[in-house]
């Protein structure tokens, strides 16, 4: 329902109005400025309609009182007799939303509220979105204020308006797309399409014509002409995902789109201007790619002119918790099951976990969490983590270290696994205690740390006794 904010004397026109306007519409009266005002900030108003007939105030009171209801945001449509048309005017330029004579059309009244309303609703979304922008830990729809996020946000800002191409790297999950996204959404081209394309999920047989489209008949099975995604994205954004996974076919024709800024469909000679930004994204290195032969060097070069790195979620682990609240707000919006917080050693589980899958295993894993959750709050058992490791590395040393295999030999494998445990141990308390900027100092990731840890406080007191590094370990 609309709310609407009559500022009039005269009584009657409230019912009148609540009748015509019908059931969609709530007409709320008050007659004088303080009234409004204070509406406004208890009520709340979609639109107010300011009457500027008065048989008690004088014109110029009206007038007064009219610019300062008009200054509040709240979008005005004025209402005056013929013998007030230029006043009504004056106030239109000086920021009301419209004027409508007295008595009003209903359509056309019903017509200016509409247009009002919506347009103050951009307004707002507009408002929040810029909001959103500047917060330190937010970048549009990106989340976290940790210092490889903070880079990522000083890039994205730096080529919003700026049509240069620009390569989105990192791994699957990382939010690639999300960047594009905010590149776009950040820019002039916001309101312009914004078309997302993953070059990977095209056959070969395919991608050219769903790129540049084609005429009827160019290729059997064609039905009638068709516009590629490079004439859907018109003035606004084409975003081509997994670039690394074009054939080199492929690549030869859309290095001649870039070059030449035209394209034509298949089956036709006509050249179509390529109005669209172009951002490219793929999780693979295309320098070893190009090193290989499987990527040609000149498109690489082309497409590479800014590149931004994706981190991945397990090197930026004082975001996890922003993100996993993000997740928990939205995903018990969708499931429509009430959630009040996750509890903190769940949210150390998932500060500990090294998140192969990055950002999207993260959002999965909080979608079933939700799920299982009995009560209103996430707790680690709902979460169902499995903590392992990804490097090649860790997982050979944990095949010979595992505590239950150890035999007190002193062999080259047990002096080893002493030697990880001391050094993840001084680190922690080189970090006075910080886990974090320990794992970074070794380059090894939080979760790993925390098994040499676990490792170090389950041998028992028959092999280390009292030793220093048990009781750091436990600690």
């Amino acid at each position: 329902m609309t709310r609407l904010g009559l500022y009039s004397e005269d009584r009657t026109l409230q019912p009148l109005l609540s009748s015509a306007l019908g059931k969609d519409f709530e007409v709320l009266l008050e007659s004088d400025a303080e009234g409004v005002e204070a509406l406004i900030a208890t009520e709340g108003c979609d639109a107010l309609i300011l009457d500027l007939y008065s048989h008690e105030d004088s014109l110029q009171t009206r007038i007064d009182c009219a610019r300062r209801l008009i200054a509040l945001n709240v979008p005005a449509i004025l209402m005056a007799d013929d013998s007030l048309r230029s006043t009504a005017f004056e106030l239109v330029r000086c920021g009301a939303f419209g004027y409508t004579r007295r008595p009003p059309s209903i359509r056309d009244l019903k017509t200016m509220l509409s247009r009002a309303c919506e347009t103050s609703a951009l307004k707002q979304q507009l408002y929040s979105a810029q909001k959103r922008a500047e917060e330190p830990g937010r970048c549009d729809r990106i989340i976290g204020s940790s210092p490889a996020m903070q880079g990522v946000y000083q890039l994205v800002r730096s080529v919003t308006n700026l049509n240069a191409a620009v390569l989105v790297t990192g791994e699957s999950g990382t939010g690639k797309e999300l960047i594009a996204r905010a590149i776009h959404n950040l820019g002039s081209r916001a309101n312009k399409p914004f078309v997302a394309v993953s070059c990977g999920a095209i056959p070969e047989t395919l991608i050219e014509a769903e790129l540049f489209g084609h005429e009827k008949g160019a290729f059997t099975g064609t039905v009638g002409a068709r516009e590629g995604y490079f004439e859907q994205a018109q003035d606004g954004t084409l975003f081509l995902d997994e670039i690394g996974d074009l054939s080199l076919f492929t690549q030869v024709k859309l290095l001649r789109v870039l070059q030449q800024m035209e394209f034509s469909r298949l089956g036709s000679s006509k050249l179509v201007p390529l109005r669209a930004r172009l951002i490219f994204a793929t999780h693979q290195d295309l320098a070893k790619l190009v090193a290989e032969g499987k990527f040609r060097q000149d498109l690489y070069y082309r497409i590479n002119v800014m590149q931004i790195e994706s981190p991945q979620l397990e090197s930026r682990p004082e975001d996890i918790p922003l993100i996993a609240q993000h997740f928990l707000r939205h995903y018990s919006n969708v499931f429509q099951k009430p959630m009040d917080a996750i509890e903190p050693d769940a949210i150390e589980m998932l500060q500990s976990y090294g998140w192969p899958g990055n950002v999207r295993e993260l959002e999965n894993v909080m979608q079933r969490a939700i799920i299982l959750a009995p009560g209103r709050s996430v707790r680690t058992q709902d979460l169902n983590l499995i903590v392992h490791e990804n490097d090649e590395e860790a997982s050979a040393f944990d095949e010979v270290v595992d505590i239950a295999d150890y035999q007190p030999t002193g062999s080259f494998e047990r002096q080893l696994r002493d030697y990880k445990i001391k050094l993840a141990v001084n680190a922690v308390r080189e970090a006075n205690g910080n886990k974090t900027l320990a794992a970074r100092s070794l380059s090894i990731s939080r979760a790993y740390l925390h098994r040499l840890l676990r490792l170090a406080d389950a041998d028992s007191a028959s092999l280390y006794g009292d030793h220093p590094l048990r009781q750091t370990a436990s600690a």
